[in-house]
């Protein structure tokens, strides 16, 4: 995993820090704040999903959309949808029955804050929300656009994908995984969401088939690549650099792509992963430097 990158470092950053905020814009008005007996919920939803995080997930969706040339006044929709749905999944992982981690974005996880109960709730509500933002004629002026986001999101994120990748993680406690089964586990559980990020800005943009099949493989390659990193991340770097608790998947025993291939090849693989993620981004010329940019970034990123 290389410490330079082949294209504008810093423009990627201006865009990506950009970016971040006008989702959060978007996130902060989907979730007002109430005085009635649900406040407390709101406030735990807009605990886990505010204030934090790379906005990765939401910056994939804007940024392909664009390259189809949507506004961003709609993408924006669409990625603080999954921006949301991402927040679920890290308030679900976080609890004592799946991973059991007291520590995210660096502040206590969200049951540590309000509670198991409130916590498992705060999940399912932004899990709804998240499908009710893309049902929203805001999103797109075509339902039949909109029923292809909400069904892609669903298959992404349900139990043939982060959600059954979830449970085959969970399993894989007990026994040791091969290489493919891991690499399958991982495809399910971070990947699949990742990719949807992409795909969503195809289908928002209405891309040719052709194209479209870029752009997913693309987000799949780089969702493996992402999770190398944070395989390499977890046995490498200290909780304070990655706003988690480090080093939790080898105290588990997990079988992970570290533990693997050693923490070089998993470098090299996740390199290997980047360059054939570039390679599917030929047909867009230099309108997806963004996206090169942002396939670099996830491998050589220090949380």
């Amino acid at each position: 995993m290389t410490s330079s990158t082949t294209y504008n470092a810093q423009s990627l950053r201006d865009s990506l820090t950009s970016r971040a905020k006008e989702l959060e814009t978007t996130l902060d008005k989907q979730l007002p704040r109430m005085k009635g007996g649900e406040a407390n919920l709101i406030e735990a939803m807009r605990y886990a999903v505010l204030g934090g995080g790379k906005r990765l997930r939401g910056y994939l969706v804007t940024e392909v959309a664009s390259l189809f040339d949507i506004p961003m006044t709609k993408s924006l929709y669409v990625g603080a949808s999954v921006e949301m749905l991402h927040a679920y999944s890290l308030i679900h992982d976080d609890l004592p029955a799946m991973d059991d981690d007291d520590l995210r974005r660096g502040k206590p996880s969200t049951h540590i804050k309000y509670g198991e109960a409130i916590a498992i709730l705060a999940g399912d509500a932004l899990q709804t929300k998240a499908f009710e933002l893309l049902a929203m004629e805001e999103a797109h002026e075509s339902a039949t656009v909109r029923i292809k986001l909400v069904k892609a999101l669903a298959e992404a994120s349900g139990s043939t994908g982060m959600v059954g990748g979830q449970v085959i993680d969970m399993e894989g406690e007990n026994r040791h995984l091969t290489l493919p089964e891991v690499l399958n586990l991982h495809a399910m559980k971070t990947g699949r969401l990742i990719c949807y990020s992409a795909e969503a800005g195809a289908i928002l943009g209405g891309a040719a088939p052709e194209l479209h099949n870029h752009i997913i493989s693309y987000g799949r390659d780089l969702g493996t690549a992402f999770q190398i990193a944070d395989d390499v991340l977890d046995a490498t770097a200290s909780a304070e650099e990655l706003g988690k608790t480090a080093g939790k998947d080898n105290a588990a025993g997990k079988s992970t792509f570290v533990s693997l291939l050693g923490i070089d090849d998993a470098r090299k693989e996740a390199d290997r992963l980047v360059a054939k993620a570039i390679r599917h981004l030929a047909p867009f010329g230099d309108a997806a430097d963004n996206l090169r940019a942002l396939a670099e970034y996830v491998v050589y990123r220090k949380n």
